[in-house]
């Protein structure tokens, strides 16, 4: 079973020249910091141009054969998609991990509980690894 973030932004009014510019800078700047070449990263759809007000939209698959890499992938994922609602003003942010809205916070940005835990991270890898007879 796959489990995906969803991410939309809409508003009435099309992207400027230079949000469409900070959209690329971002993508960009963050596929480079991305945490492993063989996982999906932020992904962002061709915009449509079928008269709707959906101005950024995208989703990435999670990683399902490894739980140790799923925190980094989320939480670089997250992370992205808060830069980018921070580039895009005026516009309603949709982020959800499948059927699960994924919170907004001022401060934080979007972000799950415990996804910055190094605790939980290092015991979700040691899932994997065979360590403490257990397997995954």
């Amino acid at each position: 079973m796959s489990v995906s973030i969803y991410y939309s932004a809409r508003r009435t009014t099309p992207l400027t020249t230079a949000e469409s510019a900070a959209i690329q800078r971002i993508v960009s700047a963050r596929a480079e910091s991305f945490p492993y070449d063989d996982e999906e990263g932020l992904y962002l759809y061709d915009p449509g141009d079928d008269g709707d007000d959906q101005i950024v939209a995208g989703s990435t698959k999670l990683p399902g054969g490894d739980p140790g890499r799923w925190l980094p992938v989320t939480a670089h994922v997250l992370d992205s998609v808060t830069e980018l609602r921070r580039a895009v003003g005026g516009a309603q942010w949709h982020v959800h991990l499948d059927d699960a809205d994924v919170p907004w916070d001022e401060t934080e940005g979007y972000a799950l509980p415990g996804m910055r835990d190094e605790a939980l991270a290092a015991e979700l890898g040691g899932l994997c690894d065979g360590s403490g007879g257990q397997g995954g």
